[in-house]
Parts: C-alpha cells; sequence; structure tokens
C-alpha cells in the first residue's frame, strides 16, 4: 500500500504534513492516513511533468505501445490485490471490484493499440500553391481530477490514452479513495513507465489544489470526471488560461420500457443499468418509464428482483449490493425517497436506510411516480428505482429528453424500428438498446448537454489529448 505523494518518480509527504483519513464504508473505520498535497506539492507535480514529457513525447511510438502493454498485464496480474484494495476504501461488491480492475487494464491494452495509429495527412491546397501538413502533437501536462466510484477506471480510461499520445499527467484522486489511485501509478511504474510521467497528489485542499495546478504554465488541458456543478465550476477556472478541457459530467439516465419488450430482459437489464457498483454509478438508470399494458407487471418483477438483492460489505462473496460512500450519500437518498413518497408514490419494497454500522440502503422501487417530480430531476447515486408510467410514444421521449443532462439512456423493445427510432431522438451521448451496459473502452464514452464535453475510448479518445498543427509547406 502506497500513502505517499508520487512526485517526479519519487513517493513523499506533501509539504505542509498534513495527512488524509481514509475510511471502510461498510464500517465507517479508518483503514489508511494518506499524505495530502498542499496547492505547491501540485504546482511541483506539474513541473517534474514538464520536465519529464519532452523526452517521452519524443518516444517511438512502438515504445509507448510496448510500456502500455505492460501496464495492462501488470493490472490483470494483480487483479485480486487491486480488488480488496477498491472494496475496502470504496465498498463496492468484491465481484464488481474485479470487474472494475479488468475494465481499468483494458484502457491500457486498447490505447497501446491507439498510440501506433495517430495519424496526419498531407493534401494539396486548392490553389497549388503549397502542401498542407496536418499532424497531432501531444498537448504537454495534462491535470486530471477523478471520482472515487471508479478509484481505478477513472484513473486509466484518461491516462491511458495520455501518455500513448505523449504527455505526462498529474492526478488529483479523490480523498474518499486516494488508495488505487496510488497503488496503479505505482505499478504502471513498475511496468517501465518512466518517472514524472504519472504524478499523483492526494489533497484535502481541493479548490486551492486545482487553483495552483491550473496556473502553473506548464499545464495545457485539464480532464475531469464528477458532478455538472463541479465540472462548471473548473471550467471556468480553466478558461482563465484557455486550456483544453475534457469533461465527463452527471447523468439522469431514462430507462423506457415499451409494451413489446421482453419484460425478463428488460428487468435484467434494469438491474444491471441500476445496481451495477451498488447504483453508485454516473451512467446508472435514474428514471425507468414503463408504458402502461407492462408497467405493473414491470413493477412487480422489478421489486422481485431488487428484493433479491443481498445487502452488506462488499468483502463478503455473497452481497451484491455494498454501501453507499458516505452518511452524507444516505442522507440524500432518503431525503429523495421520502419526498417522492409524501407526493403519492407507492414503495414496492425497500425505502428505508439499514440500521447499524456503515453507510446502507435497501433497494428501493416506487411506483406511481409523477413525470417531471423532484426524484426524476436528481441524480439518486444510489439503489432507487422510480417507475413512471406512460401511454403515449411521443410523450416518453419528451419527458426522457426533459434534463439538462445528456449522458446514458437505455430502451427496451423487440421492434428493432422502434428502437433505433427512439434511440435517434434521445438527446443522449450514448443509447442502450436491449442492453443495461454499454461502457467499453472500444467505444466514445461521453454526453451530450451538460452531461459533458469530449469523449473517452475509441479511436476518438486519443486525439483529445492531442493538438492539431497544420504546415504549409512548398517543395
Amino acid at each position: 500500500m502506497r500513502t505517499e505523494l508520487l512526485i517526479g518518480g519519487k513517493w513523499g509527504p506533501g509539504s505542509d504534513g498534513q495527512r488524509i483519513t481514509v475510511f471502510d464504508p461498510a464500517t465507517g473505520d479508518e483503514i489508511a492516513s494518506v499524505a495530502a498535497g498542499a496547492p505547491e506539492d501540485a504546482s511541483r507535480a506539474c513541473d517534474a511533468a514538464a520536465d519529464a514529457q519532452p523526452e517521452w513525447a519524443a518516444e517511438a511510438p512502438r515504445i509507448r505501445s510496448e510500456i502500455l502493454r505492460g501496464c495492462w498485464q501488470i493490472l490483470i496480474d494483480h487483479t485480486d490485490e487491486l480488488a480488496e484494495m477498491i472494496t475496502n476504501e470504496n465498498g463496492k461488491p468484491l465481484a464488481d471490484a474485479r470487474g472494475e480492475v479488468a475494465y481499468a487494464a483494458e484502457f491500457f491494452r486498447w490505447n497501446a493499440e491507439e498510440a501506433v495509429r495517430i495519424h496526419g495527412s498531407l493534401g494539396v491546397a486548392p490553389s497549388g500553391g503549397n502542401r498542407i501538413l496536418v499532424r497531432h502533437p501531444p498537448v504537454g501536462v495534462v491535470v486530471m481530477i477523478t471520482p472515487w466510484n471508479f478509484p481505478a477506471a477513472m484513473i486509466t480510461r484518461k491516462v491511458a490514452p495520455a501518455i500513448a499520445a505523449g504527455n505526462a499527467v498529474v492526478i488529483k484522486p479523490p480523498s474518499e479513495t486516494p488508495l488505487t489511485a496510488l497503488r496503479v501509478a505505482d505499478l504502471m511504474q513498475e511496468a517501465g513507465l518512466p518517472p514524472g510521467i504519472v504524478n499523483v497528489v492526494p489533497t484535502r485542499r481541493p479548490a486551492e489544489w486545482y487553483d495552483a495546478a491550473v496556473d502553473n504554465q506548464a499545464t495545457r488541458m485539464v480532464s475531469f470526471t464528477g458532478s455538472t456543478a463541479t465540472g462548471r465550476r473548473l471550467l471556468r477556472r480553466a478558461s482563465d488560461r484557455v486550456l483544453k478541457a475534457t469533461m465527463e459530467l452527471g447523468g439522469n439516465a431514462p430507462f423506457i420500457v415499451f409494451d413489446d419488450a421482453d419484460l425478463d430482459a428488460a428487468v435484467a437489464g434494469a438491474m444491471t443499468a441500476k445496481m451495477r457498483h451498488s447504483a453508485q454509478t454516473c451512467t446508472a438508470a435514474n428514471r425507468f418509464f414503463a408504458e402502461a399494458g407492462v408497467a405493473d407487471e414491470f413493477v412487480e418483477k422489478l421489486a422481485t428482483a431488487m428484493g433479491a438483492l443481498t445487502v452488506g460489505s462488499g468483502r463478503d462473496e455473497a452481497v451484491n449490493c455494498g454501501p453507499m460512500i458516505s452518511s452524507a450519500a444516505i442522507d440524500k437518498i432518503d431525503g429523495l425517497v421520502k419526498e417522492a413518497v409524501g407526493a403519492g408514490a407507492r414503495t414496492a419494497i425497500g425505502g428505508t436506510p439499514v440500521d447499524g454500522p456503515g453507510y446502507f440502503y435497501r433497494p428501493t422501487v416506487l411506483a406511481g411516480v409523477a413525470a417531471g417530480s423532484p426524484i426524476t430531476r436528481h441524480e439518486i447515486f444510489g439503489p432507487v428505482a422510480p417507475v413512471i408510467v406512460f401511454t403515449d410514444h411521443e410523450e416518453v421521449v419528451s419527458w426522457a429528453n426533459d434534463t439538462e443532462m445528456g449522458l446514458a439512456a437505455y430502451v427496451y423493445t423487440t421492434d428493432l424500428t422502434k428502437a433505433l427510432h427512439t434511440g435517434e431522438r434521445l438527446a443522449y451521448g450514448m443509447v442502450g438498446v436491449n442492453r443495461g451496459a454499454m461502457s467499453d473502452p472500444a467505444a466514445p464514452f461521453g454526453g451530450m448537454k451538460q452531461s459533458g464535453l469530449g469523449r473517452e475510448g475509441a479511436g476518438e479518445g486519443i486525439y483529445e489529448f492531442c493538438e492539431t498543427q497544420y504546415i504549409a509547406a512548398q517543395w
């Protein structure tokens, strides 16, 4: 377990000696103490990244590719260790944690292949006077801020394409889950990544940390995953220096079940879309729209499936719904449920926190929820499924789009024409058709509207960390 800052390839304390206490959300117990970086440590890390980056960018793409493939292999080799660490500080069930490690590692393998495929172009100006050469050099130093819900994958999804393109990075992991970030960086260095290419600086002073990193002259880009409210603030601050930015922000995913859907498949997909990683994902289904002809049966089947979940510590292999990240999360979830019930919703199952140590909430299904009610306006980030009945296909698309968020959406129907027609009208960056999961390193992950800017993954992902340079040449 690494518990110090990583700057320029060296481990050490923060300049002011402060520490971050890491807690197990399943018990509330302290599990580690991690060095907290001060703003000057963030700036120092940016300087270290700037010193290391030119030589890394000058390496042959094949060399960068092979090191990334080594990073993939070393994460796979340490799957059990990393999964246990994720479960300890994040709470997610071990099976989900192992899945996260596999997913996180795959970004290294995918971008190892992309590193040798950054293409430019050569053309002739229409006037015939010169050649047009276009190339894609790396941005330089990238500041990254990652969330607690995927302590490994939200790092590798950013770091892998960034370093594949020849950049160096400075990471601020969340104070709730810094251990995984530090260990992943440690393993990357073991795999042969040169010192200073990846720097990790946890902090207790995130706003000051960010200001210091953004104001450092070496910083050329910001990549953030987190809430829309925080993303807006970070974008405003990054604009002071006109920094390039990618933002993967909040969601409010609709899950639409038409009358002709395979209902058992829809319920299974709903459980995946809602409850994967204990319902604490930005792509989690947040609002369930069931057509009137199947609504009652859908509620009944979904409540049965939710009631069959085992709630408890993620370290227990039998558990498939772990703790929420904090007591504040429980308060938010419970407040939304109580407000919905007070407005006339019916609790089909669950609806209350679990007494005892740790931060647990019972898997919940709410029937009779009104479209546009408060619980449908907020990202719940917990095991609560509000179900809204619809009768008009045009209206349900309107309801689904009635949000400033536009990350993920789900559609269940056996009519392919209806599925694609609906999907094309949904203002979301990603649409799952008869699927409850859609994330893949080979696919462009990202949202529309206030759910983000840019894409992570696929062929698009690596170019987010590149500039576009045009050279006018004559020969």
